[in-house]
C-alpha cells in the first residue's frame, strides 16, 4: 500500500507591498492506496497550494511531506521517481495539453520519459489508455487538442496522466470547466479508474455534491486551516463548523444535482 503523509504543513508567501501572507496554517492528512480525499473550500482557501506543494512546485515553509515514510526528494532521480508515483489532472484540459501536438504524442511523452513499455510497443499502450477513458483511438489519436471537446481533452489528460502508472492522482477541479451535462460521466469515470487501478485520489474542489459523491473523507479549508474533517456523508449532511455549513447552504441539493447530470449524460461528446 501507497502512503502519502501531508505533516503539519504551513506555507507562508512573500507579497510585495503587503508583508506574509499565510496560505496554509498547519495542515495534516494522510492519503492511501485506494482511497479517495475531498478537499473542500473557496478560492483562496488553501487548496491549490496544497496541490502545488504535493507536485514539488512549492516547497513548505514548515512541516514535511513523505512516501512510504520517507520525506520527498528535493531534485534528482529521487524527485523524477516521485513524480511518477504522483500525478496531477488539472482544471482546464485545454490549457493544460500542448496545442501543437497530437494526442498520440500527448500520451506517448511521459512513456518514453519514464521507460513504461519498450518503444515497440508505445503505439500499443497509448491505443490501450485512449481506450480505459473510453476513447475512439483511431478517431482521436492524430487530432489536436482544439478538435476535440471539453470532455474528450479531459479524459486525454486523464489518459496522459495514468501513462505513468503512478499510485496517486491529484484532481484539482477535474470538471469545474466541463458542461454540467459531461461532468458527471467524467468523475465517474475517475471513479472507476480508482477502483479498478487501487489509486490514491486527492480530489480538490469548492462543490460539496461531488465532493460527497464521489470521496470517502472530506477535508473542510478556509483560509488555510482545515476546519472539518471526516467521512463525506458525516460533513456534509451533518457539518459542525460554521464555514461548512455555509458551503452546505450555497451548494446545490447532491441527489438532485446527480439525477440532473444523469438525465442529459446522454449530451456527453
Amino acid at each position: 500500500m501507497t502512503v502519502l503523509e501531508f505533516d503539519a504543513v504551513t506555507k507562508i508567501y512573500a507579497v510585495r507591498g503587503a508583508g506574509q501572507m499565510k496560505a496554509l496554517d498547519d495542515v495534516s492528512f494522510t492519503l492511501r492506496s485506494g482511497q479517495t480525499i475531498g478537499l473542500v473550500g473557496q478560492s483562496g482557501s488553501g487548496k491549490s497550494t496544497i496541490a502545488k506543494i504535493l507536485t514539488q512546485l512549492e516547497t513548505p515553509t514548515s512541516g514535511e511531506v513523505r512516501l512510504d515514510g520517507a520525506p520527498i526528494p528535493r531534485r534528482g532521480k529521487g524527485l523524477r521517481a516521485y513524480r511518477q508515483q504522483l500525478r496531477m489532472v488539472f482544471q482546464d484540459p485545454f490549457a493544460s495539453l500542448n496545442p501543437y501536438h497530437s494526442i498520440r504524442y500527448a500520451i506517448q511523452r511521459p512513456l518514453e520519459l519514464d521507460d513504461v513499455v519498450p518503444k515497440d510497443q508505445l503505439d500499443d499502450e497509448v491505443r490501450r489508455l485512449l481506450g480505459r477513458v473510453r476513447l475512439d483511438a483511431d478517431a482521436v489519436i492524430d487530432r489536436r487538442p482544439h478538435e476535440l471537446s471539453g470532455g474528450q481533452r479531459q479524459r486525454v489528460a486523464i489518459a496522459r496522466a495514468l501513462a505513468s502508472r503512478p499510485k496517486l492522482l491529484v484532481a484539482d477541479e477535474p470538471v469545474s470547466m466541463l458542461d454540467v451535462s459531461i461532468r458527471l460521466g467524467v468523475l465517474n469515470l475517475l471513479a472507476d479508474l480508482q477502483r479498478e487501478h487501487g489509486l490514491g485520489v486527492l480530489y480538490i474542489t469548492h462543490d460539496l455534491a461531488t465532493a460527497r459523491h464521489f470521496s470517502d473523507e472530506i477535508l473542510v479549508l478556509n483560509q488555510g486551516r482545515v476546519v472539518e474533517r471526516g467521512p463525506a456523508d458525516d460533513v456534509i449532511l451533518n457539518p459542525q463548523n460554521p464555514y461548512t455549513r455555509q458551503l452546505r447552504a450555497a451548494s446545490p441539493d447532491p441527489d438532485s444535482y446527480f439525477a440532473n447530470a444523469a438525465g442529459i449524460l446522454g449530451g456527453e461528446k
